[in-house]
């Protein structure tokens, strides 16, 4: 059943001072999305995700409208330019994102919710980079988290719908936005540098080790065993996260990606590691302006 009494309305509002930030950290509203994540996170305890779990059309067919998206990469090739990153390339792309995201989510929701595109659709758009700066980073992230948060809102998700929202959706979401970075060299967005969990994202991090909660033989050490990351890359996003991070930089994995290598060392196993990265996501995310400053709000996610 759907939550969502009054209007639509185009998300406009955004958080503009630290002092906005305060208090949206106490309102109801970051209430709802920390609640949505934890959620999501104890659905995905101990599970594969190749594991066989409930998924609604509306899911089925949001898979399909994102597996559109990757298509898309492949019809706009990126252009030779002098710069190494941030290819002009992907700014043809958002376009076409930003020109057809109704018509996508037409094809997703049944027809008694098209009124609510009108707000979804700039959650979806916002969730794949920004096309002028030609970056994408963890605020791009957060915000599709809050678009399928939305979908729950307005009832087109339910609770059941939850490991299939993290492995089919956000899932797909993630090697889209993975394409996107590596074809058309996206410029990292408030990246902070070797010191930070990953360039691009981080619930995968999150959600991944707490599919490895209670793992038998799989411990935070194991991804430094590349014979393990090769075999379990597709069964547990944080393995797979550790797999595409591997790919695209060199050297030392110590060295390019230290907070990473500290947790592979981490006493306490994946229980830890999962209530450690929840504490960080909230303090490197939630809790910096510079990331949540684009957040927007409107009816289904207010901030007054």
């Amino acid at each position: 059943m759907s939550e969502h009494v009054d209007p639509y309305v185009i998300p406009s509002k955004k958080i503009n001072c630290q002092r906005d930030l305060e208090k949206f950290l106490k309102s109801s509203t970051f209430q709802d999305i920390w609640n949505f994540i934890l959620a999501l996170n104890e659905a995905v305890r101990d599970k594969k995700t190749t594991a066989a779990v409930p998924q609604s059309s509306v899911v089925q067919s949001l898979v399909e409208q994102l597996n559109r998206l990757s298509d898309w990469i492949d019809d706009i090739p990126p252009i030779e330019q002098p710069m190494r990153f941030g290819n002009a390339a992907f700014r043809t792309w958002h376009k076409r994102l930003v020109e057809n995201s109704r018509n996508l989510l037409e094809q997703v929701l049944p027809p008694q919710l098209h009124p609510s595109i009108v707000e979804l659709a700039p959650y979806l758009e916002d969730s794949f980079g920004n096309s002028q700066r030609i970056d994408y980073g963890s605020g791009h992230e957060a915000t599709f988290l809050a678009f399928m948060l939305c979908l729950k809102k307005i009832g087109a998700s339910s609770e059941s719908d939850a490991a299939a929202l993290v492995f089919q959706v956000f899932g797909t979401y993630l090697k889209v936005t993975r394409k996107l970075q590596t074809v058309y060299k996206l410029e990292p967005a408030g990246s902070h540098g070797v010191w930070g969990l990953d360039d691009y994202a981080f619930l995968p991090f999150l959600w991944g080790s707490s599919q490895l909660y209670s793992h038998p033989e799989i411990t935070p050490r194991s991804v430094l065993n590349d014979q393990v990351v090769e075999l379990y890359k597709d069964d547990y996003l944080y393995i797979g996260a550790i797999h595409f991070i591997k790919q695209v930089k060199s050297g030392p994995f110590a060295e390019h990606s230290p907070y990473l290598y500290d947790i592979s060392c981490i006493t306490g196993g994946w229980p830890k590691a999962n209530q450690g990265l929840l504490k960080m996501y909230q303090a490197e995310v939630w809790n910096k302006f510079p990331v949540i400053q684009h957040f927007l709000f409107g009816s289904l996610l207010p901030f007054d």
